[in-house]
């Protein structure tokens, strides 16, 4: 599996806004890689390429081995009125049946299965969407910022428990937190914004499995090259 963005130049319809010029990287699954930056450097712009829903852009997006991309975020609304767990059910096929459980089990949401979406909270929320992707076939998924509102620790534990069931799928997690993307993502690709003079650079992050120790030199090592990024 392999991602690739060659010379990729991009401004908002209608302005003179650049929001990337000549951007160039490579990204190689399966795993969890990262895009980071600060809000309006283009992170949902390069979701939405590898999606396909933007397209008016120069350069060339290449994928390799990677035929389905799904892209989940951050306060997606559940479709219809029925309970969460109805839902879930619908849409799960008979392999996936055991899947669902596990899932619903480690993202501590089988307390709310008969919940109607409205009545969960926004973490609740952004939990029952991301297991919804996860049920479904893809290649890659795109995470934007899909555990927000979700406390650090069911975080981690989520993050962990999708890396050790998914280990022939390619994510790429969108994120604020610069302690979360350092430890759980290998390239972490910084968006530093068009006017700045490196706009863009890929760093190496610690890439923490389930049951491996935290490197703390290595963590702090990647946090300092991520802040010099950006």
């Amino acid at each position: 599996m392999q991602l690739s963005f060659n010379q990729i130049t991009f401004r908002y319809p209608g302005t003179d806004t650049t929001v990337f010029e000549d951007l160039s990287f490579q990204m190689a699954g399966p795993g969890f890689n990262a895009l980071f930056g600060p809000s309006g450097v283009g992170k949902t712009s390069l979701a939405r390429m590898l999606t396909g829903d933007l397209d008016d852009f120069s350069g060339q997006l290449q994928t390799r081995d990677i035929d389905r991309i799904l892209y989940s975020y951050n306060l997606e609304r559940l479709p219809g009125w029925s309970a969460v767990g109805k839902h879930l059910e619908r849409i799960t096929t008979p392999e996936q049946q055991a899947k669902r459980e596990q899932l619903v089990d480690l993202f501590g949401m089988t307390p709310f299965l008969g919940s109607r979406f409205s009545q969960l909270s926004l973490g609740q929320k952004n939990r029952i969407n991301l297991i919804r992707y996860l049920l479904q076939d893809f290649q890659m998924l795109i995470m934007d910022e899909s555990l927000a509102n979700v406390d650090e620790l069911t975080r981690e534990k989520i993050i962990l428990n999708i890396k050790a069931l998914f280990p022939d799928k390619f994510f790429i997690y969108i994120s604020h937190n610069i302690i979360e993307v350092s430890k759980f993502c290998r390239d972490i690709l910084v968006l530093a914004g068009s006017g700045k003079k490196r706009p863009a650079a890929v760093v190496r992050g610690q890439d923490l499995q389930a049951g491996q120790s935290l490197e703390k030199q290595h963590l702090e090592t990647t946090m300092l090259e991520i802040m010099n990024a950006a």
